[in-house]
């Protein structure tokens, strides 16, 4: 998820109670809410090491021990305050995991099982940013401030204020339990419909229903068979019409496809693609080559070099990029 999503979480985890573990429980968990996305320091190093190192063993299992200790540390050695480091760890370990798991639900997914395995794992049930869980976070942030200026108006009501902060922070945090829980339902039932149809009178191998960033019942279906992609919109709300799928065609097997899977730059992005699809079309120049594309599906993100005559590749170069239009 993005990091305001992170950062509220953690602020309501606070709120909801487990600022009494510690002293400075707030900024610990502000922090250990946010540490996995250290890995955005990869960003430095160009876009494919940013592809290889974001979302990697900051994001896994094995190293929440550490972002937790490392929040609940920094925390300490910048307040210079003490805390109970039993209460402070423990916390910070529920603001990883909240982090982990939020990722785990969006599209872009994460490896949670590095270093004993790279696998990418997905629920696919919300956009990296979802409007819905940023409504209701921005809904249990104003209420509590709302609440302490009625108060001040009517009585002393720092007792209360406190308590509406508390109730509003729960509400957040279930509201975005519950919700998880009702995409993945419809989630499970636009894969269901995907799977169920025949495209051009061919079975899907492989189906993905990726979330709209905004309609819930509006899912970004991909199907995979033998010989094409079918890209549709799937409305839970309505009949879905196979027939009116975008279809994109594999191509024919060709030495400069086999030639680019073993070129480092493409066999990168391949551990990443988890539907790629590979364009060939005739280069200008040098005479005989031709131009060797890498799309993921998913999400558009692009591989693309010349290959020569001689199978040799020329200027691979990995850009992101947003799924074409269908």
């Amino acid at each position: 998820m993005d990091n305001l999503t992170h950062t509220a979480i953690g602020l309501f985890l606070s709120r909801a109670g487990l600022n009494k573990w510690t002293p400075l429980a707030t900024p610990i968990l502000l922090l250990a809410a946010n540490a996995p996305d250290l890995d955005v320091v990869s960003a430095a190093g160009g876009s494919l090491t940013n592809l290889d190192l974001h979302r990697h063993l900051t994001h896994s299992i094995a190293a929440m021990p550490l972002m937790a200790a490392l929040s609940a540390g920094l925390v300490r050695l910048i307040a210079r305050k003490p805390i109970r480091w039993a209460g402070a760890i423990g916390a910070a370990m529920i603001g990883v995991a909240t982090h982990l798991l939020l990722d785990y639900t969006n599209v872009y997914g994460i490896r949670l099982l590095l270093p004993f395995s790279a696998r990418w794992l997905r629920l696919d049930l919300t956009s990296v940013i979802d409007v819905w869980i940023w409504a209701a976070l921005l809904i249990a942030i104003a209420a509590p401030f709302l609440g302490r200026l009625v108060a001040s108006e009517i009585t002393s009501g720092g007792a209360k204020a406190r308590a509406h902060g508390r109730g509003f922070a729960w509400f957040a945090l279930l509201f975005v339990l519950f919700y998880n829980g009702g995409r993945a339902v419809l989630h499970r039932r636009a894969v269901a419909t995907l799977e169920s149809r025949i495209y051009q009178d061919e079975t899907p191998v492989r189906v993905v229903a990726a979330p709209d960033a905004v309609n819930p019942w509006r899912w970004r279906g991909i199907v995979e068979t033998s010989g094409f992609f079918a890209v549709a919109d799937v409305d839970l709300l309505s009949e879905f019409d196979p027939s009116r799928a975008s279809i994109l065609h594999k191509p024919d097997a060709d030495p400069v496809i086999d030639a680019a899977r073993r070129d480092p730059t493409f066999a990168r992005f391949l551990n990443f693609a988890e539907l790629p699809l590979w364009h060939v079309s005739p280069a200008p120049e040098p005479e005989g080559a031709k131009v060797v594309e890498l799309e993921d599906m998913r999400f558009g993100f692009t591989t693309r070099a010349i290959v020569t005559n001689r199978l040799q590749v020329v200027d691979p170069v990995f850009q992101f990029g947003a799924p074409r239009p269908r």
